[in-house]
């Protein structure tokens, strides 16, 4: 498995403000679709999660925007596993178009209990896949 994820995204419409650029809020759908695809690589599916009486949800979000995507562009969306905690997941993640950044933050996920709402200690075999895609990411930085 490679240390960084990335998720190819088109830029709609739907996506624009008036101006023809991407709307700020769409940054952040872009960014948990690429982690959704990472965590997908573990194996983990959303309703799996829900059937396991479990749920992840954004505790944390700091970003940069350093320039407009506009309609049309083929972006990369990147996440990369920063920290690993009792409960939650660290992401470093970007918004590319080729060699540009265009957006770059941090994204922290909390597992939470379903019916509670309260964090709940992830999964022993997630945490220890999630461990091992940390390990390959430092040995590569």
């Amino acid at each position: 498995m490679t240390a960084e994820f990335s998720l190819p995204i088109r830029v709609y419409i739907e996506d624009t403000d008036a101006g023809g650029i991407v709307y700020y809020v769409n940054y952040l759908k872009y960014l948990e679709r690429a982690r959704t695809e990472l965590m997908r690589t573990f194996g983990l599916e959303r309703a799996a999660v829900a059937d396991a009486g479990w749920n992840f949800v954004v505790s944390d979000v700091s970003l940069s925007y350093k320039e407009p995507a506009r309609l049309d562009d083929q972006l990369h969306a990147t996440a990369v596993i920063s920290a690993v905690g009792g409960a939650t997941i660290n992401f470093h993640q970007k918004v590319r178009r080729a060699d540009a950044v265009l957006v770059a933050g941090d994204i922290q996920i909390a597992c939470v209990d379903r019916g509670t709402g309260r964090p709940t200690r992830l999964d022993a075999a997630l945490r220890k896949q999630v461990e091992a895609t940390l390990a390959a990411t430092e040995e590569v930085t």
